[in-house]
């Protein structure tokens, strides 16, 4: 199975999700997170690093809950802003 190339912008939504759940890992290792989300550490490093940019939605599913984010604001807060033409 080949892959399409990712996008610039599904490149940047994927560095973004990272940095966000890098944010609310906080002080919280890794491998704690991880766990609770029922991943590896090595799948969430590579989240995190953009790495993995598009993880499955289960994937992200899990950790908000583990990190305590809802689905919505993580959208909210990956999806670029589109400025309006003036």
């Amino acid at each position: 199975m080949v892959r399409t190339p990712l996008t610039p912008e599904e490149r940047e939504r994927g560095e973004r999700l990272g940095r966000l759940l890098r944010e609310a890992r906080g002080g919280r290792s890794m491998a704690e997170v991880a766990a609770s989300a029922g991943i590896s550490a090595e799948t969430l490093r590579k989240i995190e690093t953009g790495r993995a940019p598009t993880p499955a939605f289960f994937t992200v599913a899990a950790l908000a809950q583990a990190l305590g984010l809802s689905m919505d604001d993580l959208a909210g807060r990956c999806t670029p802003v589109v400025e309006a033409a003036a």
